[in-house]
């Protein structure tokens, strides 16, 4: 199993931000992107999720292989922990969410509802979404928002074992988490050199 993107260019705002971007992710590795704030890492993640088309470039992986993490934690607020994990395990057709309370921490607090739960509380458990998905790709933004020092160690761990389990992880991050074995790549030198207003797009479009 791969993610594989060939020639990519994608845009914000009706303009093009990246171009010519190619890589491929296998089983088992992880991708962290880098670069300055505003180089489109976030407009990549989302073209990658399908929530937006690229402009040019093709991008390959198997259906219903990947799951995207974004700032929103996505959670339902009238709901408790157990509920939301139970919600999304349904969708995608079952998941461990006993498993998935207990590698977040979170399994004291499987009766409290989402609305109750601190910024802390409610990203590990937007994060333990991922793990009753089932699927091997996760491509996350930021992910260690809101999280304490512990939190993060406790998120690094999760990583890892999606890794060892054969899984793939593209992550936009600055923070360490404790993946040596990670690649980085650098989105500065994809960056457009004239960007261009995509055909039959605007400046009024919504940034992402």
């Amino acid at each position: 199993m791969e993610l594989v993107v060939t020639d990519l260019a994608v845009e914000r705002g009706g303009l093009t931000v990246l171009e010519r971007l190619s890589f491929r992710l296998a089983a088992g590795e992880a991708l962290i992107l880098r670069g300055p704030n505003g180089v489109g890492k976030t407009t990549l993640l989302r073209t990658l999720a399908g929530l937006q088309p690229a402009v040019q470039g093709t991008i390959s992986l198997p259906a219903e292989s990947l799951t995207y993490g974004a700032h929103a934690d996505g959670l339902k607020a009238v709901l408790t922990v157990r509920e939301n994990l139970e919600f999304w395990a349904a969708i995608h057709g079952g998941g461990d969410v006993a498993r998935a309370m207990a590698d977040m921490n979170l399994t004291d607090l499987a009766d409290r509802r989402a609305a109750n739960l601190s910024a802390g509380q409610k990203r590990r458990l937007g994060l333990a979404r991922l793990l009753v998905t089932g699927r091997p790709i996760w491509v996350l933004d930021e992910p260690t928002v809101s999280l304490d020092q512990a939190s993060v160690a406790l998120f690094g761990a999760v990583v890892r074992a999606h890794l060892t389990g054969g899984g793939m992880a593209l992550l936009a991050t600055h923070i360490d988490l404790g993946l040596p074995e990670a690649r980085v790549l650098d989105l500065g030198p994809f960056r457009a050199t004239s960007p261009q207003i995509s055909s039959g797009r605007g400046f009024d479009e919504a940034f992402a």
